[in-house]
Parts: C-alpha cells; sequence; structure tokens
C-alpha cells in the first residue's frame, strides 16, 4: 500500500485498530501526519542517573538504577494498589501501581537490574513514583538513542490501556522509518536561506529525536516560524486580498448631524486618543474600501462616544448605522445613553432586544426599512431574517468576543454592498494576540482615560478582615454612594451557586438591616422584570447595596458607585476582575475593589490577586492573563478562541519570533501581493490549503 501523510494511522505498524480509535479519541492523531506533528511537551535528560540518596521533593523527574526486593499486593477491590521496594544500596524507594497489576506481576521480576524512571513524591515521611516506567537496565542502555528523551502528553484512557509517553515514541520511532521519503518542503528555499532555517525533514526528525540541545532548538525555531509565519501571511495576504476586491460606500463628508453634536451635545472635551482614533475612522469610511477596525479600549476610556460619532458620519452621508451588543442590559444602556446624548438633533433612534413587544416592533421595523430610522441599538436581534435595513452603511459590534463568527457574519450580509464594521472591545488584547486575531484588521487603541477620572485602589482581603470591608461600605455609604457585591457564577444551574449568592445577600441584609439601607440582587435566575425593578432602584440610587452575579460585569454604569467587593475573586479570571472593577471609578470620587479570597490560594490566583492590585493598566492585566491562561482562552473562549491550532508555537513566548514572521510575511506581500511570482508557488499552495480549512474572519471581522 502507498502510504503518505494521509494515510490512517491504523496502519502504521504496532498500532491496529483497536489502538487506532484510542489514539483518534483521546489525541486526535488520525494520520501519519497527525503523528508526525503530535510534539513532545518536554524532554528529559536520560542520561543523568539519580541516587534514592540524592531524592528530593523539588526534582521533577528521575530515573535510578537498583533492584527489586519484594511485590506486595495492598487493599481490596477498588483500592487495591501493587507496590514494590525497589533499592540501589543507597536507600529503598516505592514503586506503586493503581492499574494494571497483574501485567505488572508477570512482565517485572525481582532481583534484575533495572532502570526506573518517574516523578518522585513524598508520602508519609517515604519517597514513591507511582506508575513508573521500567525497563531492563542492558535494553534501556541499547535503546538509548539520545540522551535528550522526548515526553508527549498522553490522558489517563491511554495509559490505562498502556500507550504511555513510551509508547508514543516508539510509533514515532517507527513513523520515522516508514516516510522519510515522503515529506515535503513547506517553505521556498529562498525563504530557507534568507532566514537560515532547518529544512523540515531535519526540523521534524530533531524534534522527535535530537542528539543535541543545539539541534533541538533549532528544530524548534524552525517548526515555530513556519507556524507563525504562515498565520500572519495569510492574514495579510486575506486582508491584502479584501482591499483589493471589496469596494465599501464611501462617507465623504462630515456634516450637520456630526458637526452640531460636536458644537452642542459632546459631553466632555476629546482625549487626544479619542481624535486620533475618529481621524483613523474617517480616513478609512472616506477611502472607498470597506473598514474593517478594530477599537481597543479600557473599560471608561470613552469607546462609546467615538462609536456614536462615526455613526454620525454614516447619518450625514445618508446612511443608517447600528450597535450590536451581547447583552440586553448593556443594549439597554448604550439606548438610554444616545439617545439622551442625540435629543434635540432630529436622530431617531431605536431599540431593539429580545424584550421588544411585538406591538413596537411593526413600526420599528417599518421605520427601518423606509430609511427614517438612522440609528439601531440592539441585541442578537438584530441579525433575524425580519430586520431589514433602508441602506445600512456602518456596523459597530460591541464585546465582539461574545459573539460567534456566524452571527456576526449575518448582520454583515444585511445589505447588498458589505457596511463598514468596527468591532470594539473593553477587553485589553496582548500585541502579540492582536496580531494574531486581528492580523488582518486596522487596529486603534484609546490608550487615555477621560481627565478627572481618579486610579481605583484595589485591596485583597482573605475573610479574617471582613469587618473592615463591610466598615468601609458603610462609611461610603454614608457619604452618599453606593456599594456592589459580586459572587461567581460559574453555572447558572448550579445550586451552589446560587445557594452562595443567597447566603451572601443575607448575611449583608443582617449587616445592613432595613430600613436604614437598602439592598437588592440581580442574578440570571430573575424574571427580566424583576431584574429590571432592581438595576433601576439601584441606578436611581434608591438602593444603597447591589449583590450579583457577573450579569453586572458588562453594561452597568452608576457613576454614584465607588466600592465593588468581588466575593470568591480566587474563582475569577484576570479579565474578569478587571472588567468588574471598572463598574465602579465612572464618577469624580475616590473609588475601590476589594477582592475577598480564601486564605489557601494557587500560585496561580495569588498572582491574579497580586496583579490587580498592583495596576490598573488593563493592556499590563491582559500579558500577566495570557501568561497564566495562554492565549487560547484569554478572550472567554469556546465562541470566539483561537482560530489557528498552534502544535509548537506558543504567543505568550514566542512573541519574538511572531514579531520577525510578520516582518518577513509583510516583505514578501509587499513585494508579491498575489503570491503569483514562481518562487512563491509554495506559500501559495499553503494559503489555499489554509483557505479551505478555515472560515475567512477578515470580511466579518
Amino acid at each position: 500500500m502507498a502510504i503518505s501523510l494521509s494515510t490512517d494511522i491504523m496502519y502504521l505498524a504496532g498500532v491496529g485498530p483497536k489502538r487506532a480509535e484510542l489514539l483518534k479519541a483521546e489525541l486526535s492523531i488520525h494520520t501519519f501526519g497527525d503523528l508526525l506533528y503530535y510534539f513532545p511537551f518536554r524532554y528529559v535528560d536520560r542520561s543523568r542517573f539519580y541516587k534514592i540518596s540524592e531524592i528530593s521533593e523539588d526534582l521533577p523527574y528521575i530515573q535510578v538504577v537498583g533492584k527489586i526486593v519484594r511485590f506486595q499486593e495492598v487493599g481490596v477491590g477498588r483500592k487495591k494498589r501493587l507496590t514494590a521496594i525497589f533499592t540501589d544500596g543507597t536507600g529503598t524507594l516505592e514503586l506503586v501501581w493503581f492499574k494494571g497489576l497483574k501485567w505488572v506481576v508477570k512482565s517485572i521480576k525481582p532481583n534484575v537490574t533495572y532502570v526506573v524512571f518517574g516523578k518522585p513524591n513524598l508520602f508519609g515521611g517515604k519517597f514513591n513514583i507511582a506508575h513508573p516506567e521500567v525497563e531492563d537496565y542492558k535494553s534501556d542502555q541499547e535503546n538509548l538513542g539520545s540522551a535528550l528523551q522526548p515526553v508527549y502528553n498522553t490522558t489517563e484512557k491511554l495509559k490505562s490501556s498502556f500507550v504511555t509517553s513510551k509508547t508514543i515514541l516508539k510509533l514515532q520511532q517507527v513513523l520515522n522509518g516508514a516516510i522519510s521519503d515522503i515529506v515535503q518542503e513547506t517553505l521556498p528555499p529562498y525563504l530557507i536561506e534568507r532566514v537560515k532555517l532547518m529544512t523540515l525533514r531535519e526540523a521534524l526528525c530533531n524534534i522527535h529525536f535530537p542528539s543535541s540541545v543545539s539541534l533541538l532548538k533549532k528544530a524548534e525555531a524552525r517548526l515555530k516560524f513556519e507556524e507563525l509565519f504562515y498565520v500572519q501571511l495569510n492574514l495579510l495576504y486575506q486582508k491584502n486580498t479584501r482591499y483589493l476586491k471589496v469596494q465599501g460606500n464611501v462617507f465623504s463628508q462630515v456634516g450637520e448631524a456630526f458637526n452640531r453634536f460636536y458644537a452642542e451635545k459632546l459631553p466632555f472635551a476629546l482625549t487626544d486618543a479619542q481624535k486620533r482614533v475618529i481621524k483613523e475612522i474617517r480616513r478609512d469610511m472616506g477611502s472607498g474600501k470597506q473598514m474593517n477596525r478594530l477599537l481597543q479600549g479600557d473599560v471608561g476610556s470613552g469607546k462609546t462616544l467615538v462609536a456614536l460619532m462615526s455613526m454620525l458620519i454614516a447619518v450625514d452621508n445618508g446612511y443608517q448605522a447600528c450597535i450590536m451588543a451581547p447583552t440586553e442590559i448593556l443594549a439597554t444602556q448604550h439606548y438610554e445613553t444616545i439617545s439622551g446624548m442625540l435629543h434635540g438633533l432630529g436622530i431617531n433612534v431605536g431599540l431593539l432586544t429580545g424584550s421588544t413587544k411585538r406591538s413596537e416592533r411593526a413600526p420599528l421595523h417599518a421605520q427601518l426599512e423606509g430609511g427614517s430610522m438612522h440609528l439601531l441599538i440592539g441585541t442578537h436581534a438584530l441579525i433575524e431574517d425580519v430586520v431589514q435595513f433602508h441602506n445600512l452603511g456602518l456596523v459597530v459590534i460591541d464585546e465582539q468576543q461574545r459573539f460567534g463568527v456566524a452571527q456576526r457574519a449575518k448582520l454583515w450580509q444585511k445589505n447588498d454592498k458589505p457596511p463598514h464594521v468596527l468591532v470594539m472591545t473593553a477587553t485589553p488584547i496582548p500585541r502579540t494576540l492582536a496580531m494574531t486575531i486581528y492580523g488582518d484588521l486596522e487596529v486603534s487603541v484609546i490608550d487615555q482615560m477621560p481627565p478627572g477620572r481618579k486610579p481605583i485602589k484595589t485591596i485583597h482581603y482573605t475573610d479574617a478582615k471582613r469587618n473592615l470591608v463591610f466598615g468601609l461600605m458603610r462609611e461610603q455609604i454614608k457619604q452618599g454612594r453606593q456599594v456592589y457585591v459580586v459572587y461567581p457564577l460559574i453555572n447558572e444551574s448550579e445550586k451552589m451557586d446560587y445557594k452562595d449568592l443567597m447566603d451572601g445577600y443575607e448575611s449583608i441584609a443582617r449587616a445592613f438591616p432595613p430600613p436604614q439601607y437598602v439592598t437588592v440582587v440581580v442574578h440570571g435566575k430573575m424574571k427580566p422584570q424583576e431584574k429590571d425593578e432592581s438595576m433601576q432602584l439601584f441606578a436611581s440610587g434608591k438602593a444603597h447595596i447591589m449583590v450579583a452575579t457577573t450579569v453586572i460585569e458588562v453594561g452597568v454604569n452608576v457613576p454614584n458607585a465607588t466600592v465593588m467587593v468581588i466575593e470568591s475573586a480566587e474563582r475569577f479570571g484576570l479579565s474578569q476582575l478587571h472588567q468588574l472593577r471598572g463598574r465602579v471609578g465612572r464618577g469624580a470620587d475616590e473609588s475601590y475593589c476589594v477582592l475577598m479570597s480564601g486564605v489557601k490560594l494557587t500560585n496561580e490566583s495569588r498572582k491574579r490577586m497580586q496583579t490587580m492590585v498592583a495596576t490598573n493598566d488593563g493592556f499590563e492585566i491582559a500579558e500577566v492573563d495570557m501568561q497564566i491562561r495562554g492565549p487560547g482562552d484569554i478572550e472567554g473562549t469556546q465562541q470566539s478562541g483561537l482560530p489557528f491550532d498552534f502544535k509548537i508555537a506558543s504567543l505568550s513566548k514566542d512573541g519574538q519570533i511572531l514579531q520577525f514572521a510578520r516582518q518577513v510575511a509583510s516583505d514578501i506581500i509587499d513585494e508579491d501581493k498575489a503570491l503569483t511570482n514562481p518562487k512563491n508557488q509554495i506559500l501559495f499552495r499553503q494559503i489555499e490549503q489554509m483557505t479551505q480549512e478555515r472560515i475567512s474572519f477578515g470580511q466579518i471581522s
């Protein structure tokens, strides 16, 4: 049978149908190519042997040479385990197996010299290794192809079927012999020469079987560069193609709506950053090409005002504009803010959400189709097929990471000629991530806060300091201020989360008894009307304290609120903590964010608390967040996540390689925009393949 990288993994010697099903289900290894690109996650120096007397708790993995003195079965039923006393003459070590006991007893014999490899654990004052790798000493030395032994990620299910890291290494050795002649180079020769890279064949061999640290580093450099380079080349190619092919509506003038608003209604002087961003947007919308721009700005930096002024330019040119927000609360907030700011200017603003009554929808749809409604603000309801615009010229998507790609695409398709698109996020994005997720968009950043804003003072307390927190709350309420108390909610249906919230409400009610204090509750299980009533009580100042879940993370704007207490803060990610903190500090008064946590914290949780206390800078927080969580989850996940599956590169660690790869890709596109030059044939083929495999994000932001 002729083999290729697309050959089913079941046909590799040593795999077979049963093991193939496991590899496919557990590791997504379906083909020879999938296995080839299943890289080790670390390497262990197998040239070093420890004595048992040298073992300490801080050693990650060790190997020792010695003999098993005796076996012993301990426990019964499910708790049954096999232990072995292993000695090298300097001390003893306990080996433990919880599964495959019969196989171990049959395969491993006492008084034979073995190499034992694994992670030492201290239990009851003695060191042990659970499920160690055990190999005959003579055989181990003969099979040691390299002192640097790769370690592959595996799963409990695979381990229980005896597919360990070592098994995967053996399969890689078989694969290496089988496909030595069928690995095709994926970069053109001139680029390999220019960047001084290994060939692909050399890199793949040395990533799995490195004979030295130097060759391993060169292999990693080649594979990381290629992965990041193709992501950037694809983004720049798509961006250039869109720019050449997709025509946009020309907004040639700034007229009465914009100028009257600027002269009569502007609530405060624009910051230099806001002025710069508005100029960038004006230039895009007047170019004749479709605008696709990302607007980043911290909570409270004035993104909504920039979006409104951009929409007024659309109105001045005879077009309609809309804002799509992820929640009814935020959509309503935008509607109230924008309609209030435009009062008296003769601009018709509509609101459309899931709660909009049927009787209100018919006239709204008629105005929208007839063109008499200039601006529409809403939620997912905007993408319903029944919603038809007369002449949609600009789409603004707020907190865009909360919308799926298909949802954004439906809004983009509501016009014959594509509208200009402005996507906004208050979740600051690290530079490397922005270059990757939004590499085919233009990016604007509002990096200044409006004048008069005081930095929010952030404090971290454990439960022992609760009286201090209550004291701060009473003092602020006495001064006429208001307080948020937020509880985590991982899942609305989790009884535990709901119980935490209601227990918290009761303890707050005891510490702040009515009628002197008014406390309201807001959570996702409430009926919309009840939720709105609670919100209104708090927004109007009639309630002193709001006990809530993260439904208030986005869209509640109460300048009089000066204290944000976040309960079980260790259960929140940094981005969410920063968003919640942004609910206070919206007025001119000193504001506080209190992070309440348990005493025992993981290293990651402690780092999150320390970061929040140390800085209010959202971009700095985003960088730390990416270091802690990795890039895949930084934007909040399954719906948005990374559109690229990185096998070896890391956006949090390989920023320099990424920037270099982008520059190389940019130089190639500048020289050969359509990649038609014969020397770039390989590049064009790779880009075509990437485009077929993935949706083009460029046209829908």
